[in-house]
Parts: structure tokens; C-alpha cells; sequence
């Protein structure tokens, strides 16, 4: 077993300072009764009061919610069936196409992906708006569900397939009943990971966005180029609150599933 040495602690704690001092400033200001952000004035929470009465802030958030629970949700069914695909379907023709397309986003600059999706909808006369951003988000975030679904898939006993199989299980029911519940972690874990990159994304739906759909990272960028104010700083914290709390309950969700799959799985090897 290796030591922790100071070496070690010493860059695990430049790490998490460089990584969350940024945000504690920004949590701390955001309690500030000056409008200048950077001069102490006292504790206040009038910010906060100003930000739930900004309608133009809250019009963006419930816009980004949106976007990011159909687009995730999207990115997940195709994400997982593509990883399915990949895993089981063996060779056939256009496999490595369709392998280069499912993962191509994943190092595609955005301002390309952004740029082709906008010559592509204006192609289709396809107006822009919240439509356009849930298939760009969509597009994008399918390929990040697809990796982690087939990490799970890869590493998964076929063998449980078959049994369900010869038991008299279609193979969509068996796929539904003994599949998908054990690889459940890694479906829910792409389903927040994409949620998060479509709620972080400001570059694809900037290009996909029309005049009535504008997210909130959209918003937040231009308010921010006429100076940061403590609204955002509220704003932000609420953000930084509302993920904590999102992951936290997510992994107690994945924890619990995963304790479930591995019982079923026992149970299944047993039988």
C-alpha cells in the first residue's frame, strides 16, 4: 500500500483550491449588499430577490431546463442503442463509418458543429428555435452516452442474455428484464452527463438558438460582456446548488441501482 506523501497532499490541495476557490468567491460575492462585485458592503440576500423578479433570467432558465431534459433524454435512448449496436451486432458493412460518426463529435471543434447544424437547418428552412437546440444538443451528446454505456456493455455477462433466452424470453424482453437493469448506473450516469453538457453549452446554441429561444449560458454571456453583476452571482450560485444537489441525489439513485443489478445478476447466476 503506498503512502500518502506531503507531495502528494500538497498538489491534491493546489488542486481542489485552483478547482473551487474561484466558485467559494463567487458563492461569498453573490451575498454582497454593494453592486460592485468586487468591494465587501455587508451581508445581503436582496440579490437573490432581484434574480426571481428578473423575468428575462428566469424565461432562459425554464428554456435551458427544457432543452436539457429532452435533449438528454434523446441522447440516452440512441446513445444506449448505439453502444448496444457496437457491443453486439459483431462486423458488418459500414461498421466503421458508423463507429467514426457516433464518435466523431467528441473531437470535433464546437464552432464546427455549430456552424454545420446552422447550414443544415437553413438548408431544411427549418426556423430556429427551442427544436433546433434539443437536436443539436442531441447530436452532440449522444456520442458521450454512447461511450459510457458501452464500458458497461463490455464488461457485461452475455450469459444472462442467454439464460433469459432459453427461458422463453424474447430477446427485447430480455434485453428489458436482465440487460438493461444491470447496465441501468451507466444509462442514468450518460442521461447526466448529458443533461450537464447541454445545460453548460453556450457555442452550439448560439448557432442553433432563434430570437425567442435563448438559453440561459446565452443570456448569462451577454450580460456579462456589459460587466458582471451580483445578480449573476446569484444567479450562478443557485446553479452551483442546484448540481451539487443533482449529483449527490443521482448517486444515491445509481448507487442503489447498482446494488439492485448486482443482486438480480446473483440471483440470475444462481438460477
Amino acid at each position: 500500500m503506498r503512502r500518502f506523501s506531503w507531495f502528494n497532499a500538497t498538489s491534491l490541495t493546489f488542486g481542489f483550491v485552483f478547482l473551487y476557490l474561484p466558485m467559494l468567491i463567487l458563492i461569498i460575492y453573490s451575498f454582497n449588499e454593494s453592486r460592485l462585485v468586487t468591494v465587501w458592503a455587508g451581508f445581503s440576500t436582496q440579490w437573490y430577490g432581484e434574480l426571481f423578479q428578473n423575468k428575462a433570467f428566469l424565461d432562459a432558465a425554464w428554456i435551458t431546463i427544457k432543452v436539457a431534459f429532452w435533449s438528454s433524454t434523446l441522447a440516452t435512448i440512441l446513445g444506449t442503442m448505439a453502444a448496444y449496436i457496437m457491443v453486439r451486432a459483431g462486423r458488418f458493412r459500414g461498421r466503421a463509418l458508423f463507429s467514426g460518426m457516433i464518435y466523431a463529435p467528441l473531437v470535433m471543434p464546437e464552432v464546427i458543429t455549430g456552424l454545420s447544424l446552422l447550414l443544415f437547418f437553413i438548408a431544411l428552412d427549418v426556423n430556429r428555435g427551442i427544436l433546433t437546440i434539443v437536436l443539436a444538443h442531441t447530436t452532440f451528446a449522444m456520442c458521450y452516452v454512447s461511450v459510457v454505456v458501452t464500458s458497461r456493455l463490455v464488461s457485461f455477462d452475455e450469459a444472462l442474455e442467454e439464460a433469459a433466452r432459453d427461458l422463453g424470453c424474447t430477446p427485447f424482453d430480455a434485453f428489458r428484464s436482465v440487460t438493461l437493469p444491470i447496465i441501468m448506473p451507466a444509462v442514468v450516469s450518460g442521461w447526466l452527463l448529458a443533461f450537464t453538457l447541454s445545460l453548460d453549452d453556450l457555442v452550439i446554441a448560439t448557432f442553433t438558438s432563434g430570437p425567442a429561444s435563448t438559453t440561459l449560458p446565452i443570456k448569462i454571456f451577454s450580460a456579462v460582456r456589459l460587466g458582471v453583476t451580483p445578480e449573476i452571482n446569484a444567479l450562478s450560485t443557485i446553479m452551483i446548488l442546484i448540481v451539487t444537489v443533482g449529483v449527490i441525489i443521482a448517486s444515491l439513485i445509481s448507487r442503489g441501482v447498482s446494488i439492485r443489478a448486482k443482486a438480480d445478476e446473483r440471483k440470475a447466476e444462481q438460477s
